[in-house]
């Protein structure tokens, strides 16, 4: 167990740290996107052709589809949240991006018949005046509302990547993560193509971190990831799973120099805390309430 742990939590300390290697990164937002999308897919391709006997499964086409749709919504959610990162810096960006599970929680009533538990709505009203703390100081420094507005959208399309993916029943660990991730590729090449391409760094100084996100942050944390969720407990999982953006938080105040207003603070307190509580308090079957017929 300590194995799976060790692994769990470097990958969180690796997705975390994703803002502040693409500030390394002298490239538009949807180039550092396509080609970590393309390196990251690449690795888990190929490893996932090393182990294929053991975790390859035949998928259904319907949820193949799911698996499709969930990546692309990623491939497009990591598009605003980069772009997020470079206009309003990594902290507001990532307390804006993890506002998308509790999106999830306060759709899940209607998309998976789950009950809304007192706790669920509070977290949720909770995550809502966070983000109105968070936002409103931030504009009030002179943030670029463009910025925000990416910062919303990608909680909007990180909501969508769980929703699809949550239907893809057949389809898990490595070879979940492997095609999701070939998805997101695939979505964000249509989009840089468009856009007219992506280069490359000039300089190897500047290509080393690009290297370094997609192989290690991308495809190494993914590896990690899915590999030892399936071996922990679950409520584990979504208590430990706060370390990312507290992580991201961290490492944006220590190498980056970004600091919080007391307002914004407060706000994060609110976004990190009304998630949380709403998640792990709110569960069905908890405090004796029961699912709805036909949850999950």
């Amino acid at each position: 167990m300590a194995k799976h742990y060790g692994k769990y939590f470097l990958a969180l300390l690796l997705f975390g740290s994703n803002g502040v290697v693409s500030s390394r990164i002298p490239l538009n937002s949807y180039e550092i996107v396509f080609w970590r999308t393309l390196i990251g897919s690449a690795f888990l391709l190929g490893l996932l052709g090393l182990t294929r006997a053991r975790a390859w499964r035949r998928p259904e086409g319907r949820h193949l589809l799911f698996v499709a749709l969930s990546g692309g919504a990623m491939g497009a959610s990591w598009i605003c949240l980069f772009e997020a990162y470079s206009t309003v810096g990594v902290s507001v960006a990532t307390l804006a991006y993890y506002c998308g599970p509790v999106i999830v929680m306060a759709l899940s009533p209607l998309l998976f018949g789950e009950r809304m538990t007192l706790a669920k709505a509070l977290g949720f009203g909770a995550v809502l005046l966070g983000m109105f703390w968070v936002n409103g100081a931030a504009l009030a420094g002179g943030a670029a509302p463009l910025g925000l507005v990416c910062g919303a959208l990608s909680a909007l399309l990180y909501a969508a990547m769980v929703i699809f993916n949550k239907k893809a029943k057949s389809i898990t660990g490595l070879q979940n993560a492997a095609l999701q991730l070939l998805a997101g590729f695939l979505t964000v090449a249509v989009y840089t193509l468009a856009r007219g391409g992506a280069a490359l760094p000039a300089q190897m100084g500047e290509l080393a971190p690009l290297l370094f996100l997609g192989l290690v942050n991308t495809g190494l944390g993914c590896y990690l990831y899915f590999s030892a969720i399936g071996r922990l407990p679950a409520g584990t999982v979504a208590i430990c799973g706060y370390l990312e953006p507290l992580s991201a938080l961290g490492f944006a105040a220590l190498l980056l120099g970004e600091a919080l207003s007391p307002l914004q603070l407060a706000g994060a307190a609110l976004i990190l805390g009304g998630a949380a509580a709403g998640e792990l308090l709110g569960r069905p079957g908890r405090w004796g309430i029961k699912r709805a017929p036909g949850g999950r």
